[in-house]
């Protein structure tokens, strides 16, 4: 068992609560998926039950962790510079369980991880491995001490469709407690039996923190379904309300006006009348006990808001790309030959293969075509937002590059429809989580007017919760995408074409093969 209690953390520098008396329970067997929008908390949440020393430089906390009954293996984000210099071998020798596996142990963690045993004791790189090898090696490090609850931070990131439906598996099987943060809408559908749900409903309020015995799907049915018959009632008691307030207000008024009209020459009346406005008032303080007491209306975290400009089309006969590549490569390594695509004005296309193939030299090859056009405006979405995103700067200055006051609050209001934080507005851009970077990227095409986006994995750092707003945007988008991903909801929502990259070009697939 792995007991939370009153989990309440604030973050140092601008005093923003990230969590506030959050507690739960997960048991042997639960699958919890930790969701909410991105910058609520989640990876400092994840870090702070590991080990709240790795929390202590920015964030301040209460609350009590109990219950474990075994050791607890810990999955960040991404490796540390050092780890990823290293040879596989050290990678795993800095686990002191590592050499304490026998032979048989090692082959059955092998088995399970789809990894071959003798890599282990590998001297390649870690730097040099896939994204898929390097989830399988972190996974396999944590393993070997046979930890009762895995915590994984974004363990679907940065891998090809062949190895999340790998790890879908390996997450279901897994015996002990599960806490996980994933992007992958998909894949918390089919793996989660807990939803621990963070919401910032609105700024200057404490979050709310709840956890749900439901699936994903499930849970998100009801949640909708209850949104739906609170808003009916609060909305009917405020009808009813209002219809005994006008009713108040007329006999008030009528009262008041016989009171004035009295004349001094009758004080039986007057004091009849003062009896009458003394009653009308009683009635009027009952009204507003009542209302205190009335269904409040939901207060949700509202979803991003996002979308492309009606003039950011291209006409559906324009060729945006016509690309033929003999050869690709990567320094001397061939990547493929015979590589052809036709795009054309408002096609969405998706291209998916394995990690390493080769998609995102493609895609910086057609970014660095069609940037400098004169004839259509695109722009590109790199995997790295170090290589187009200015961290130094803030998010107001990247939004309003003329300055001026105007710029400034316009920048803010865009800033506010994406879910940022007041605070957030001002904080230098390194410092914002990847979803708040990917978001500030898309905000600032869609103020250029941009008609045709290059975009490497676009949603992979998008909440459940944002998704499908960002999806939204992207279908309604007129222009051209030409677009890197192996999320299957935005290939089978966003895209009409879908290519697969292989070593003989991209070949057209089905987007049933997606399953």
């Amino acid at each position: 068992m792995l007991q939370i209690r009153n989990l309440t953390l604030t973050h140092r520098k601008d005093l923003r609560v990230l969590a506030s008396g959050f507690s739960f329970v997960l048991n042997t067997g639960d699958k919890a998926a930790l969701i909410g929008e991105e910058g609520n908390g989640k990876s400092t949440i994840l870090k702070w039950i590991y080990d709240p020393a790795l929390i202590e430089g920015y964030c301040d906390w209460d609350g009590e962790r109990s219950g474990e009954t075994g050791p607890i293996g810990y999955l960040a984000q991404d490796l540390e510079e050092g780890e990823k210099a290293g040879s596989i071998y050290e990678f795993c020798a800095a686990s002191p369980d590592f050499l304490d596996q026998t032979p048989r142990e090692l082959a059955a963690i092998a088995r399970q991880l789809r990894f071959p045993a003798e890599e282990f004791y590998s001297d390649r790189p870690v730097a040099t491995l896939s994204g898929g090898e390097r989830i399988k090696l972190q996974l396999g490090r944590l393993l070997f001490g046979r930890p009762a609850v895995l915590l994984l931070d974004e363990p679907s990131s940065d891998v090809d469709l062949e190895t999340l439906q790998w790890l879908e598996a390996f997450l279901n099987s897994y015996q002990g407690i599960l806490l996980y943060i994933s992007h992958d809408e998909t894949l918390i559908e089919r793996t989660a039996n807990v939803i621990l749900h963070i919401e910032h409903p609105r700024e200057g309020k404490p979050p709310r923190c709840s956890a749900h015995r439901l699936a994903y799907r499930e849970y998100v049915r009801q949640r909708e379904e209850s949104i739906v018959c609170q808003t009916q009632q609060a909305r009917k008691e405020r009808d009813e309300y209002e219809k005994k307030m006008e009713k108040y207000r007329r006999i008030q008024q009528s009262v008041e006006h016989d009171q004035a009209a009295v004349s001094r020459q009758d004080p039986g009346k007057g004091r009849l009348l003062k009896k009458k406005m003394h009653a009308v008032q009683s009635m009027g303080r009952r009204f507003q006990r009542e209302a205190e007491h009335m269904t409040r209306l939901p207060e949700l975290e509202q979803a991003v808001f996002l979308r492309f400009p009606p003039e950011a089309a291209l006409p559906a006969g324009k060729i945006v790309l016509e690309l033929q590549l003999p050869e690709l490569r990567a320094g001397e390594r061939l990547l493929a030959r015979n590589i052809r695509l036709r795009v054309m004005g408002g096609e969405k296309i998706g291209i998916l293969g394995p990690n390493g193939a080769g998609k995102t030299t493609l895609l910086r090859l057609i970014a660095a075509e069609l940037l400098p056009r004169r004839d259509i405006r695109a722009a590109y979405m790199s995997q790295d937002y170090a290589e187009t995103l200015p961290l130094e700067q803030t998010p107001v200055a990247y939004l309003s590059p003329g300055g001026g006051a105007a710029a400034e609050t316009r920048a803010r209001t865009y800033l506010g429809s994406i879910r940022y934080a007041r605070e957030e507005m001002t904080h230098p851009i390194r410092e914002l989580s990847g979803g708040q970077k990917a978001k500030l990227l898309l905000t600032r095409m869609m103020l250029e007017g941009v008609n045709v986006l290059v975009l490497d994995e676009p949603t992979r750092n998008f909440s459940p919760m944002s998704g499908p707003e960002v999806r939204k945007a992207l279908t309604d988008f007129r222009g051209s995408i030409v677009s890197v991903s192996h999320d299957r909801k935005y290939l089978a929502e966003v895209c009409d074409k879908l290519y697969c990259f292989t070593e003989n070009g991209l070949q057209e697939i089905e987007r049933e093969q997606l399953e």
